[in-house]
């Protein structure tokens, strides 16, 4: 299969016009201009003379042959590194729910994602650490996030307090080898953790020597403690600047320890709600580090208003911003395909790197790079936009899935 675009976007340049070739689920070659004269071009002419092409309509007459998508721009599937569900379901639900979410993010792009769960107790965390485990193993999912317990009181967010606990070695231990894959590394790819809780620096340490990603959030840390964990390897920030230590001029807090680094990434939930557009383009003009969209949504996203459950909390759902009895935000019901129009619309970020931050830096943060990035080798996850940024068509694997 050849897919043509009048824009297709690499990790490095933007193709004006481009092809990629796809064989079985995986990039095979990607060019600028006209495509090869035929599907097979690249193998023996004898096998190429039988490949079929395009038909007298324009449409490819098999599944092997061109694809012209057009005046549409091709780039790689959608990256999310930070989901709690979607489709009217949460990942804590278990894997039929975990698949209906994922459902629904692919029908906006979103090709792989991180399956994010929220404070509850540690016996049924580790409950829904066991039942999506499986879908990591199976390639279903790219991870488990854990956003909470082990967050501060004080930016707990939709979090219930009776809830949150210092992060014991223990509690971590076990979580982590609840999730063993067969390769022997954990299914929990990522921890929130405010660090300067007790044991705080123990678990980051814990975490680090077992790949998994700390990201400082829902904390009241100091510059110097989130320093700390930095240089004790922390590398992510989970949405800067919802539930963390605020900005001052004389106590600076964790923000410019995490603005200021070259190894850190940088979650920013760009619905225009969670944070402020001028704050947005504030972020990406500060940050040494990696810019990364993630949505931070609930079972909401895709679903309509209403009432719904985030963890154990009861949340509402008006105009599509989720928030707690007490109006605390509760995650978001964004799609990344929205929050990609939003730093181009809104922000002004260049189309380029906003796509990259919604699939190549993700897919670099939690160490993928076979994913979020077209490029020969690659799996061939692909996603369609029109001239507004709607997503149009989504291949995954190499079969189109929407």
């Amino acid at each position: 299969m050849i897919l043509t675009a009048a824009r297709v976007i690499t990790p490095t340049q933007t193709l004006t016009p481009g092809w990629v070739r796809v064989e079985g689920e995986v990039i095979a070659a990607v060019g600028e201009g006209a495509p090869p004269a035929r599907a097979g071009a690249g193998r023996d002419a004898a096998e190429a003379e039988d490949t079929p092409g395009v038909g007298a309509s324009g449409e490819p007459d098999s599944a092997g042959g061109v694809t012209d998508l057009g005046e549409a721009t091709l780039i790689p599937g959608y990256v999310d590194m930070h989901s709690h569900g979607g489709g009217g379901t949460a990942f804590k639900d278990g894997p039929e729910a975990a698949r209906t979410s994922l459902a629904m993010h692919r029908s906006h792009g979103t090709t792989a994602m991180m399956a994010s769960l929220v404070t509850e107790t540690i016996d049924d965390l580790e409950a829904q650490v066991r039942s999506l485990t499986p879908l990591v193993e199976d390639g279903e999912l790219i991870g488990i996030h854990l956003e909470g317990p082990w967050m501060s009181p004080l930016h707990k967010g939709a979090h219930p307090p009776a809830l949150l606990r210092a992060p014991f070695p223990d509690d971590v231990t076990r979580l982590i080898e609840a999730s063993r894959l067969s390769d022997g590394s954990p299914a929990v790819k990522m921890v929130t953790l405010a660090v300067e809780l007790e044991h705080g620096m123990e678990a980051t340490r814990i975490m680090v020597d077992e790949g998994v990603l700390v990201a400082l959030g829902h904390s009241d840390a100091t510059y110097d403690q989130a320093a700390e964990a930095l240089d004790a390897g922390a590398s992510v920030a989970t949405h800067l600047y919802n539930a963390m230590s605020k900005l001052h001029h004389r106590e600076p807090g964790m923000m410019p320890a995490l603005l200021e680094r070259e190894d850190v990434t940088i979650e920013l939930i760009a619905d225009g709600v969670h944070v402020h557009p001028a704050m947005l383009r504030h972020a990406v003009d500060s940050a040494r580090g990696t810019i990364v969209l993630v949505t931070d949504a609930m079972a909401a996203a895709g679903a309509s208003d209403g009432d719904y459950i985030l963890g154990t909390l009861p949340v509402v759902v008006k105009d599509g911003i989720a928030r707690t009895e007490t109006g605390s935000l509760a995650g978001s019901t964004l799609t990344l395909d929205r929050a990609v129009r939003l730093m181009v619309n809104e922000v002004g970020m260049p189309l380029e790197d906003a796509v990259r931050a919604a699939t190549l830096s993700p897919a670099d943060t939690v160490g993928r790079s076979d994913i979020g990035r077209i490029e020969p080798g690659c799996r061939a996850d692909l996603t369609v936009l029109d001239g507004d940024l709607q997503v149009t068509a989504v291949y995954q694997g190499g079969v189109k899935v929407h």
